[in-house]
């Protein structure tokens, strides 16, 4: 994250503990876990999730009581390895996803995976050399081969490893920070757009599981990455999950920090875990806590309608709605032909209103609808707006 050494030299914070789940991923559920507590000190600081801490020390520094964090994760992993086998596997969506794990598994062969692992390292050594050479960053080694069931993106190992030693550990409620796997649209057997339906799936089965009636569940939605917005409207995997994301806000006692301003275009892993962890804690500091005066999240589309030659956009959140800049941006518009142009936006009261002088007849607008868009719609507490459209599939 950023800032590391002064937040390293500000984390004598004893009332916060962390405690991080290191056991691997597991073909059946397990019982039982490894890990410790770790008291939070400039020594113990940089094990930490980082997201997770500084969400837990908002609640910390505002509730004035003790946190207590449970980091269990895994980079670059799709939703399906977090979700029990018995949640998802009569989900019509995901069999093809299981059939290609099936077929994976079936034509394994561990000499055939060790002699190409073996010609794939050896052809990765020169690349890292020329690339260091040049002064340039080396790619990823390739990584060993694994039996695909322990492979750690199969359905259901990490909820097996990871998940089922911590039930029913009491807990307040989870905060889930994933989806760029899933918005991965050349996965084989995977669709970004049955990324609701997973997290949909997940949280009714981590729910069920611990008993605890339905405990709290926020999100962050995906930050913007790689390259910049060329065109009004241009759909992607990435896109495609925010939007997932956007609409299992329907289940009740759940939440969404938008983060489309703390990403960046080339690191997947964007160093502002404060702004996320922060966005996090807002919610549930004024959702979970019933804390006053706290803004719970960005602004989210609350319908629309056409009127003329305009679209007049409604929104929750939307306090103290703004341009973060001069003129407001982001926006674009079509009509029966689809074909999207930039559009003109102008803001009264808690609506956007959104035209085009050659759209003389809209029907949808879209916002922010890139993975990294040049779009700047906040709200009082300068929380930026979820992209969305209306012309929903």
């Amino acid at each position: 994250s950023k800032d590391f050494e002064a937040e390293q030299a500000a984390a004598n914070l004893p009332n916060i503990r962390m405690f991080r789940e290191s056991s691997g991923p597991a073909m059946e559920p397990q019982e039982g876990g490894n890990g410790k507590w770790e008291v939070c000190s400039a020594d113990s600081i940089g094990s930490f999730s980082a997201t997770a801490f500084f969400f837990g020390r908002e609640l910390h520094k505002t509730l004035k009581l003790p946190v207590g964090l449970i980091n269990s994760s895994v980079g670059g992993t799709p939703i399906e390895a977090w979700t029990s086998m018995s949640a998802q596997k009569d989900l019509a969506e995901l069999k093809p996803l299981f059939a290609r794990w099936d077929n994976d598994t079936a034509n394994y062969d561990p000499e055939k995976a060790k002699a190409a692992f073996e010609k794939q390292q050896a052809q990765w050594r020169i690349a890292a050399k020329q690339a260091r050479d040049a002064g340039k960053q080396p790619s990823r080694p390739p990584q060993a081969p694994v039996n695909p069931r322990k492979n750690s993106h199969h359905p259901a190992v990490l909820f097996n490893g990871k998940i089922a030693p911590l039930v029913p550990y009491a807990i307040r409620g989870v905060i889930w920070y994933q989806g760029e796997s899933n918005a991965n649209s050349n996965r084989a057997g995977g669709n970004p757009e049955n990324y609701g339906l997973q997290l949909r799936t997940l949280i009714s089965d981590w729910r069920g599981r611990w008993g605890q009636g339905d405990f709290p569940f926020v999100w962050v939605q995906l930050p913007l990455f790689k390259k910049a917005q060329t065109e009004p409207v241009e759909e992607t995997g990435w896109t495609t999950v925010r939007e997932q994301m956007l609409k299992t806000l329907k289940i009740p006692n759940t939440g969404m920090a938008v983060t489309l301003d703390l990403g960046e275009a080339n690191d997947i892993h964007p160093k502002d875990k404060q702004g996320v962890g922060k966005r996090l804690a807002m919610w549930a500091l004024a959702k979970v806590y019933n804390q006053k005066n706290i803004v719970a999240s960005g602004p989210l589309p609350d319908g629309y309608e056409i009127d003329g030659e305009e679209v007049v956009l409604s929104f929750r959140y939307a306090t103290g709605l703004k341009a973060k800049g001069e003129d407001l941006k982001g926006f674009a518009i079509a009509g029966a032909d689809q074909k999207w142009l930039p559009a003109k936006a102008r803001i009264e009261g808690d609506q956007v209103i959104v035209w085009h002088p050659d759209v003389r007849q809209p029907k949808a607008v879209r916002y922010a609808w890139a993975d990294h868009p040049d779009a700047n719609l906040v709200n009082g507490a300068g929380l930026p707006a979820s992209p969305f459209r209306t012309d929903t599939k």
